[in-house]
C-alpha cells in the first residue's frame, strides 16, 4: 500500500513538472510569436511611410501596378478588384500614369485575374496597348518582385485597398521599385465583414512578407525579362 502511494506521489510530481515545462514553452512561444508579429508589422509598414497618397495628391509615375484579387466564375472582377481598377482608370485618364500593369493569378486556365482586369479596363476606354498583363502575380511579393525583375519597372503607383496598401508599397520599395500608393476605401462599408477579416489577416501577411524579404526568395514563376511595359510607355 505504502509503495503504491509513493509511486503515485512520484508520478504526480513528474506530471506537475511536465505540465510546468509545457506551460513555460507555450508562454515563451507565444511571446516570441507576438514579438515577431509586432516587429514584422512595424518593419514592413515602416517601409511605406511617407508614400501613401489619395488620388489627388499622388505624384505622377510611369506605371500603375494594380494588384489582383478574386474574380467570379464568369470572369467578372469582385467589388474589391473593381474598386482598384476604377482608381487605375482614373489615374490613367488624369495623366498620372501612362501604362497599367495588372498582376494576378492565372495559374489555372479556368481562372484568370489579369485577363479579367485588362478586359474591364479596355471595356471602359483604356487603350489595350496601355494595359500589360502579369499572369504570375500569385501573391503581393511575387507581383512586386516580378514588376521589377521581369517587367523592369523602376517607378510605379501601387493600387489596392487601403488595409493592404502599406504592405504592398513597402514590398515594392524594398524590392527596388520607387513606389507610392493609392488605396481604396469605397468598399469598406458595403463589405464590412470581408474588410475586417482581410484587415486582420494583414498581421500574418506582414510576417510572411518579412520572411520573404529576409530570405530573398524568388517568385514562384520567373522567366525571361519582358519589354511589354517599356513598349506600352513608348506607344503614343
Amino acid at each position: 500500500m505504502r509503495g503504491r502511494m509513493v509511486a503515485a506521489g512520484w508520478w504526480s510530481g513528474k506530471h506537475r513538472r511536465a505540465v510546468r515545462r509545457a506551460l513555460l514553452v507555450a508562454v515563451v512561444g507565444a511571446l516570441l510569436l507576438g514579438g515577431g508579429t509586432v516587429a514584422s508589422v512595424v518593419w514592413i509598414r515602416g517601409g511605406a511611410e511617407g508614400h501613401i497618397y489619395d488620388e489627388a495628391g499622388v505624384p505622377e509615375a510611369p506605371v500603375a501596378l494594380v494588384l489582383g484579387t478574386r474574380v467570379d466564375a464568369h470572369g467578372r472582377p469582385s467589388p474589391f478588384l473593381t474598386a482598384r481598377l476604377e482608381i487605375a482608370q482614373r489615374l490613367f485618364e488624369a495623366g498620372k500614369v501612362r501604362a497599367i500593369l495588372v498582376s494576378g493569378d492565372n495559374m489555372d486556365a479556368d481562372y484568370n485575374e489579369p485577363g479579367a482586369m485588362r478586359r474591364w479596363l479596355v471595356d471602359r476606354g483604356v487603350p489595350a496597348r496601355k494595359v500589360v498583363l502579369d499572369r504570375a502575380g500569385f501573391d503581393t511579393y511575387d507581383s512586386c518582385a516580378r514588376a521589377k525583375r521581369i517587367f523592369g519597372v523602376e517607378r510605379a503607383t501601387v493600387v489596392t485597398q487601403s488595409f493592404h496598401l502599406p504592405r504592398a508599397v513597402a514590398l515594392c520599395r524594398r524590392l527596388g521599385i520607387d513606389a507610392d500608393g493609392v488605396g481604396d476605401e469605397t468598399v469598406r462599408q458595403q463589405h464590412a465583414r470581408r474588410w475586417r477579416v482581410s484587415s486582420t489577416r494583414e498581421y500574418g501577411a506582414c510576417v510572411k512578407a518579412a520572411l520573404d524579404l529576409l530570405s530573398g526568395r524568388d517568385p514562384v514563376r520567373l522567366g525571361p525579362p519582358e519589354t511589354s511595359v517599356d513598349d506600352a510607355l513608348r506607344d503614343q
